[in-house]
């Protein structure tokens, strides 16, 4: 792990308070020793779920939250404005295995400040959290690239499947997991299944924001 030269008696006074947010307790102690490697960072809470870091928010009002967008709880991507509700002086860096632009645009648009990948994180995370902490963005270059060059899709999401998509248009019409089951030739069980994926896909919870999404990208007439 890299560390920087010794900062000055002025930088080390103005500490940086973190709050690291993964479902991995192992991933959050190497975070921990990382950042505290560095002597104007503090570790001051962890929380390995989406309820907890948001408690954790509330309580310690931290400099920076390094959240991962997978945990107990629900996509943190949709809960990134309640967190930022909860402690709106905090600024979100996203640190993820997700390197996709669609991930980058969304965290982005939720109100996250920088976005780094696990692959990637040692001395760039620790520029991250600095910039964050001083309110500027972080982006990898090579994701900002993607950002830039990889157009917005018109339509679902690549890594939304064929099947998935019918399943997606015949609950936007109605449908119950049995009859969508009956009408696809497939088990309840296996609807069920293909349900939850697009709602993990498209970070989506309820069925009216299912309805919405099969609407606005043309899957079913209004």
């Amino acid at each position: 792990m890299s560390t920087v030269s010794p900062m000055s008696d002025e930088v080390a006074e103005s500490t940086t308070s973190i709050v690291i947010a993964d479902d991995h307790a192992v991933m959050r102690s190497g975070l921990k020793m990382l950042l505290e490697a560095e002597v104007d960072l503090e570790v001051v809470a962890e929380a390995g779920d989406v309820e907890e870091t948001i408690r954790k928010l509330k309580a310690y009002k931290p400099s920076v939250l390094l959240l991962d967008l997978h945990m107990p709880g629900g996509p943190s991507l949709q809960f990134i404005p309640e967190m930022r509700e909860a402690s709106p002086a905090t600024r979100i860096v996203v640190l993820t295995m997700q390197n996709s632009a669609g991930y980058v645009r969304e965290a982005l648009r939720a109100g996250a400040l920088g976005y780094v990948t696990k692959e990637a994180a040692d001395a760039e995370l620790v520029e991250a959290v600095r910039l964050a902490a001083n309110d500027e963005p972080y982006l990898h270059p090579r994701l900002g690239a993607k950002l830039a060059t990889e157009p917005v899709e018109e339509g679902p999401p690549d890594d939304l499947t064929e099947r998935e998509v019918q399943v997606l248009r015949l609950i936007a019409l109605g449908h119950t997991n049995t009859e969508i089951a009956s009408q696809l030739y497939l088990s309840v069980r296996t609807v069920e299944s293909h349900r939850a994926h697009i709602q993990q896909k498209l970070r989506l919870s309820t069925r009216a924001e299912l309805v919405r999404y099969a609407l606005d990208h043309g899957l079913v007439e209004s």
